[in-house]
Order: structure tokens, then C-alpha cells, then sequence
């Protein structure tokens, strides 16, 4: 590569692009250049395999297990935890230009540029290399996994010599039980991750080849296939022949100058608990005979319509800040390839792009993740909720361990059983099921679907309303208690009453009690009957919501505001993230915030607190929030919004949306934050839209900070697409598709149809901007150094996310 070409992305409305060839970038640049469809994952690595930083494709819910460490035993402890599997290896085309094989760390090249473009939906390459010899290639690649056929992706490789005649060969695999280089500090994972996969069944013919394999402990099975159409010029001479780890294609042709070599690469996958191995592979064959038969271009073009379909509803369009347009596309983008064909199966914390929290969901899929899929794409927000339908049993039989009715859904999991071994969270971290619950009903208030409530979300929710009426109790005051719970916040945990679960915990019931009178067959079913239903109201009603009144705020958890006070001032802000420098005994005695908590409690229930009461907590948990997790920049900026400190929400909104853009904690070569990058769609939507869905009734409140002229956004509501236009003055809402609806306009109710109606925007004084922890402020937006991609903080835990 030349001296003068430059590296890194470069800022682009409709795509991400990263120009110049960095070795040392690799391992960022894969999770962020990662292609998938919520089914099948495949890392941006290099086609020719190496050089890389971490290889990666992955199949959702394709796991292995092995056994939780635990210094001292305990009861209701999980005994088996789950980590997600690099399944065969599809992806590799390696390229060898008279004997010399291409590799970017040798010879030079002179010109190399990658592309993940939003609107067509493939990972594009363009090198130009010369051999160490001087023999100089054009390579061009272009990657798909696709959304219209499942189980499928497929690869486009083109070469062509530019100054000579040349012999080129090409070897195209299948490759399993890839090495890799784990950095986990478990040995048990070390040893699940260490060839997982033994073969059962291999074959090789024509330019085809099946592998089968089956993981050693969780005895699933899966299969890979590929199939190849080749174009040259003149004749080839190719071989193919497989064996139990490796299927590979050999092509060798001569190329004149001029001329090229362009294979197609065509890939299908296919996994099961209990199918066999000639099911399996009939699947995968069959799932690449309609990859043949619709063909590259086909594949191009239902790619680019999927896209053009889901832009229509999803897209943000922002004014005034180029770099933050891109990344909330890139945002928006990542959770459609995360969640678009999950099919009943869980979206990852890291969806498919990296391996980082051993590939677990967490409650970070229904609290942010599915808001953006329920007004955007709200059948795969109905799949995931499905999934978790999918694991009632599991979560039944958790809540049974733990002396509980109903159902304890895990804090993290792949197949539904919990397999976190930090018990704070995976065994008090009850809020997930209420988390869950909320998902449910907001995805029926936005759909109407009756027959997803019937079949799925009446049962979701009884049987979560169950789990909080057997784990709360009334006090001698008549309060509705729910103690001992960790909440949102994983520096407070196992404390009494936390305001956000207690809240969310009172809305369950509350949409449990009327799930079961619209569906009273459901509820009989589930032997729900009038006394249950009224204990439940019982409990909502009397929920305890603690409450100083002396500070004017709600103490994040009874008794926190008792705690001392952290000693911010004379914390290192090298000893962030805390976890990693002090004991958590001192950091739950403490009034220090990992992430937003009560402050989630002001977005997710702000039906719950008057306009003032928002302000103040907001005020008084900004300066114990330290942000030790990718989860807090999103929420923080929505309520900073709401409240009026539009800069400060806009400077959260660019820390949320570019967290992996720019490797904000130094981890994403692990694979990219899906909450985070729901974040990005929280900040703008939620918070300078003002969107909010208490009681199934959308309302918005715009404002704009004075570095954005304008937002424009998409949203889905019960079958309707309308568009919200945001500047300084006013706020312009018009119907795009479908009948006319009814919102409120900073609490004026307005019928929004076809026609865009226009509407000002009041002003608000906001007073003094509220403090945060020394060190602990988010970068000005508007600052020469917030332009810039950011040094790397502290690496966050897989716990902490």
C-alpha cells in the first residue's frame, strides 16, 4: 500500500467503507463489516482466510456446553453454561497467482478498499496486489447472506491480471473446527471452543460438496454445502475432494491480461436437535438447488428489495452531522441483519457477529433491541418474542428451583436455561421476566395482533404475572414489597424494592390481569381463575415505590440513598471500568451507578413521574452514572432530551451510536453491541422525536439540539407507515401508507393522515445542565476531538456489557 493512501472509514451516507489495508485493524473491522440474517453470521474476514483477526460464522443457537466454574457450591446454582460455536467455514477463497499465494502481508497493495453497502445489502472488496515477485492482480469480491432465502449466502470472486498473462489457482473450502485463538480466561470454555465439531458425513462431486458434524456435549447437528459456477475465458482444470474437517475445490486456469476469472461461490446451512444426518444434508442440498436456480444476480436483486422494503419504514434521516447519520443507519442496518430471519430463535447480545458474551441473549433483546424491531419490523420482533415462548418450560422449571411460581427467564442464555455463574444477576436479576412482559405488550399495542396474544403472549404473561405475585409480598402496611432483586444497575445488586422492577413488575400484572379477561379460555386453560386475577391488582395497586422526600428523588433501591458516596474525585480514571479494580462488596455499599437504572425506570414507566420528578432524578443520578456499560449512553440521552438538556442528549447519542465505530471500550472485536446500536435508535427516535407508547397510545415531543437542523424518521403503527419530520421550530407528521391515526404532539392529540400537517414545537428551559462523575462526562459532540475516532477506554466484562 502506498504511504499517502489513507486508512480507516470514511464517511458516507448509504454505506461504510474502510480504504487502505491495516492488518492491525482487522479484528474491528470484521465485527463491523459482519453480514447476516439472524439465522446464518459470517465475520468480515478476508476471503483468502488469512491475514485475520478473529474468524467467525456462526449459525443461531448452535452452541456447545461445559461446565460452570465455582469456587463454593450453592444451591440453585446453574451447573451447564452454553457458548456459541464457528461452524464450518464457507467463506474462504484463497487465490495463488503463479505459485505466490495472495496474502496482504506480503508483496504490496498498492489499492484496497471494502464496502458494507446498507441499501444492497453485500460486503463489497476491490485490492489491487502485486506479488512479492511483481506480478500484479485486480481481486474484487462482493458478499451476501440472504434475507429472502434463509438458509443461504453466497460469495462473488473476480480476478484479473493487469499487465501479463498469468496462471491462477483457486482453492474454494468448507473448512471445520477452524483454529482460533481464544482469549477466554476459562479453561472450560478454552476446551468446549477446542475442536467442537466431529464429523459424521462428507461428500465431494462436480464443484459440490456436503460436510456434516455434529458438537461433542450438546449433540447438535449441522451441515454446510457449497456448489460453485465458474466463467473464464479459456479452459480450467478443477478437482474437488472432501474428508471429515475439509471440502475443497481446486480451479487452475490461465488468464490472459485482460481477461478474468470470475466464481460464483453459492453456500447454504442448516442445523438440528434431532434431524439426521440424511435430513440434513437433503436440507442443505436442496436450500442450495434454489440458490442455483435463482442465481447471483437473483440473489442481488431480492437482497436489494428486502432493503428497499425495510428502509421505507425504519430509515433515520439526519441533518447537520454526516458522521452520525452514517452510524445510525449502520446502527439500523446491524439490528435488521440481527434480527431479520431469526425464526424463533434468540438475537444475541452480539447477534452474529462475534463471539463475545459466548453468543448468550441477554434482557437487552426485549428492552432495546425489540422497541426498534416492534415500530420498524415488527414480524421479526414477533419471532423473538416467540423464542421466548419457546423456553417457557425452562423458565418454569427455573422458578420451581428457586421456590417460585410462574416463570424465571434467564439473565443469559442461547437455549433457555440459565448459564450465567454470577448469581447476583443470573438468579436475582428478576427484572428480565418483567423486561419480557413489557416486549409482549408493546408489541401487541403497536400490532393488534390477537392471534399472536392467543397463541403466545397471554401465556407470557400470566405466567410472569405468577412469578412477581409469588415473589413479592404485602407488608404489615398493606405495601406490595419485592425484595432482594438485583435491577438494571450491576454495581446495586440483591437489594429491596428497586424502583425499576417494582414498576415494571406492577405493569405485568397489570397486562396479565387483561390478557386473561380478553382471552378467558386462555387463562382457564392455564388454571388462572377471578381470585388469582384480583390478587394480581391487589399487588399492582399496592406496589411500594420508595421515594425521599427530603432529596426529591426515588432512591434507585430502598435504602440507596443511605449508601456512602463514591470517591469520585480521587478515582483513576484508569481504574475504569470499576469492576475490574475494586471488590464489588465495596461497589454495592456505595452510591455508584454502572448504568442507567432508576433513569431507565424515567423512560421505560415515565408515565410514573411527573415532569419534575424526572428532572430531579435525572439530575441526581448523572453524578454517580459512570457508564461502565454500553447499555446506559442510549437511555441517558433519551431522558436528557425529554428533560431538556438537548446538548448533553446529543452528546450521549453519538457516544451510543459510535460505540463500535470507534471502539469506544476497546472490545468489538468480539462482535458489535446490539444494544448500543439500539441505543443510536433510542437517541433519536425516543429522544429528540419524544417518542413514547405508555398505555398503547404513541406520543411524541420533539426537540432538536442546535447542532442538527433536522431528523426525519419512519415508524410502523397497526399496519400504518407515517413519517416524523424534526427541526428547530416544528414537527410534521403525514401518513406514507395505510389509515389515518391518532397521536399526541407534546400532549395535543392530532389525527395524522396523508396530508403532512405541521405543528410548533414549544420551547423549554431546562435550567443549569446537571454534573457527571469527574472523567466521567461524554465527549462533546461539537468538539474538534469528538470529530476524530476515539482512543480505546478500558475493555468492559462479558457480564458487564
Amino acid at each position: 500500500m502506498t504511504e499517502e493512501e489513507p486508512r480507516g472509514y470514511e464517511c458516507a451516507a448509504w454505506e461504510l467503507r474502510w480504504r487502505g489495508m491495516d492488518v492491525d485493524a482487522l479484528q474491528r473491522t470484521e465485527s463491523a463489516f459482519a453480514v447476516s440474517n439472524g439465522h446464518i453470521g459470517m465475520r468480515g474476514t478476508l476471503e483468502e482466510a488469512e491475514p485475520r483477526g478473529l474468524p467467525g460464522t456462526y449459525l443461531n443457537g448452535f452452541y456447545e456446553q461445559h461446565e460452570l466454574p465455582y469456587a463454593e457450591a450453592g444451591y440453585g446454582y446453574p451447573e451447564e453454561g452454553q457458548t456459541v460455536v464457528n461452524v464450518t467455514d464457507g467463506k474462504i477463497i484463497r487465490l495463488l497467482v503463479e505459485d505466490e499465494p495472495l496474502d496482504m502481508r506480503y508483496g504490496a497493495a498498492t489499492k484496497h478498499d471494502r464496502v458494507l453497502d446498507f441499501r444492497k445489502g453485500t460486503l463489497c472488496r476491490s485490492t489491487e496486489w502485486s506479488s512479492p515477485t511483481g506480478r500484479r492482480v485486480r481481486v474484487r469480491t462482493e458478499r451476501l447472506v440472504s434475507f429472502t432465502q434463509r438458509a443461504v449466502a453466497a460469495i462473488r470472486y473476480e480476478v484479473e491480471p493487469l499487465d501479463e498473462d498469468l496462471q491462477l489457482v483457486v482453492q474454494s473450502d468448507l473448512l471445520a473446527n477452524e483454529p482460533i485463538e481464544s482469549d477466554t480466561s476459562d479453561p472450560r470454555v478454552a476446551a468446549a471452543l477446542n475442536s467442537p465439531l466431529v464429523g459424521e458425513f462428507h461428500r465431494a462431486s462436480d464443484y459440490n460438496a456436503v460436510l456434516v458434524h455434529q458438537t461433542r456435549r450438546s449433540g447438535l447437528r449441522m451441515a454446510a454445502a457449497m456448489d460453485h459456477k465458474i466463467e473464464v475465458d479459456d479452459g480450467i482444470r478443477a478437482r474437488i475432494h472432501s474428508e471429515e474437517d475439509l471440502a475443497r475445490l481446486t480451479v487452475a486456469v490461465d488468464v490472459p491480461k485482460g481477461g478474468r476469472l470470475r466464481i460464483t461461490k453459492f453456500l447454504a446451512y442448516g442445523w438440528s436437535a434431532q434431524r439426521s444426518v440424511p435430513a440434513l444434508r437433503s436440507q442443505v442440498e436442496a436450500a442450495l438447488a434454489g440458490a442455483r436456480q435463482t442465481g447471483w444476480k437473483g440473489l442481488v436483486t431480492e437482497q436489494r428489495q428486502f432493503l428497499d422494503d425495510f428502509w421505507a419504514t425504519s430509515d433515520i434521516e439526519i441533518e447537520g452531522d454526516p458522521e452520525l447519520q452514517q452510524a445510525v443507519r449502520f446502527a439500523l442496518f446491524h439490528l435488521l441483519q440481527a434480527g431479520a430471519r431469526g425464526e424463533s430463535r434468540a438475537i444475541a447480545g452480539k447477534g452474529l457477529t462475534g463471539p463475545g458474551y459466548d453468543g448468550h441473549a441477554f434482557w437487552d433483546t426485549e428492552s432495546f433491541v425489540l422497541p426498534v424491531l416492534t415500530y420498524t419490523m415488527p414480524d421479526a420482533a414477533r419471532d423473538a418474542l416467540r423464542w421466548r415462548h419457546s423456553t417457557m418450560d425452562k423458565a418454569r422449571e427455573r422458578a420451581h428451583q428457586l421456590g417460585l411460581r410462574g416463570a424465571a427467564f434467564p439473565w443469559r442464555s442461547i437455549n433457555g436455561a440459565e448459564c450465567s455463574a454470577y448469581w447476583p444477576a443470573g438468579t436475582a436479576a428478576f427484572h428480565v421476566s418483567a423486561d419480557i412482559a413489557d416486549a409482549v405488550l408493546r408489541y401487541l399495542n403497536a400490532t393488534g395482533d390477537e392471534e399472536f396474544e392467543r397463541d403466545y403472549g397471554t401465556e407470557l404473561l400470566l405466567e410472569t404475572a405468577r412469578l412477581w405475585a409469588s415473589l413479592g409480598h404485602h407488608d404489615r402496611h398493606g405495601d406490595f414489597r419485592i425484595d432482594g432483586v438485583t435491577g438494571p444497575d450491576e454495581y446495586s445488586a440483591v437489594a429491596d424494592n428497586n424502583v425499576y422492577t417494582n414498576l415494571m413488575a406492577r405493569r405485568n400484572l397489570m397486562a396479565a390481569a387483561d390478557s386473561c379477561e380478553r382471552h378467558p379460555d386462555v387463562a382457564a386453560h392455564f388454571g388462572v381463575d377471578t381470585v388469582e386475577l384480583d390478587s394480581w391488582r391487589a399487588a399492582a395497586a399496592a406496589m411500594y415505590l420508595p421515594y425521599d422526600a427530603e432529596l426529591g428523588v426515588h432512591p434507585q433501591s430502598e435504602g440507596f440513598l443511605d449508601h456512602d458516596e463514591w470517591d469520585y474525585e480521587h478515582t483513576d480514571l484508569a481504574h475504569y471500568p470499576l469492576l475490574l479494580h475494586f471488590p464489588y462488596f465495596d461497589l454495592y455499599r456505595k452510591q455508584v451507578v454502572k448504568q442507567a437504572d432508576l433513569v431507565l425506570a424515567l423512560y421505560m414507566c415515565g408515565d410514573s413521574f411527573s415532569p419534575e420528578e424526572k428532572a430531579r432524578n435525572f439530575a441526581y443520578y448523572e453524578a454517580r452514572t459512570v457508564r461502565d456499560s454500553s447499555l446506559s449512553a442510549g437511555t441517558q440521552s433519551v431522558v436528557a432530551a425529554e428533560v431538556g438538556h438537548l446538548e448533553l442528549a446529543y452528546d450521549y447519542l453519538a457516544e451510543a451510536a459510535l460505540t463500535d465505530l470507534h471502539d469506544v471500550h476497546n472490545n468489538v472485536r468480539n462482535g458489535l453491541h446490539m444494544a448500543s446500536l439500539a441505543g443510536a435508535w433510542q437517541g433519536a427516535v425516543a429522544g429528540f422525536g419524544g417518542l413514547r407508547d405508555h398505555g398503547g397510545k404513541l406520543a411524541f415531543a420533539p426537540r432538536l439540539p442546535p447542532q442538527l437542523d433536522r431528523i426525519t424518521f419512519r415508524l410502523m403503527f397497526r399496519g400504518t407507515r407515517f413519517q416524523v419530520e424534526v427541526d428547530r421550530d416544528q414537527a410534521t407528521y403525514h401518513v406514507l401508507d395505510g389509515d389515518p391515526i391518532d397521536v399526541l404532539h407534546h400532549g395535543e392529540r392530532v389525527t395524522v393522515t396523508a396530508e403532512p400537517q405541521r405543528f410548533t414545537i414549544p420551547k423549554i428551559d431546562a435550567g443549569d445542565p446537571p454534573t457527571q462523575p469527574p472523567g466521567r462526562a461524554p465527549m462533546r459532540r461539537d468538539s474538534e476531538e469528538a470529530r476524530q475516532y476515539a482512543e480505546p477506554a478500558n475493555p468492559i466484562t462479558a457480564e458487564g456489557r
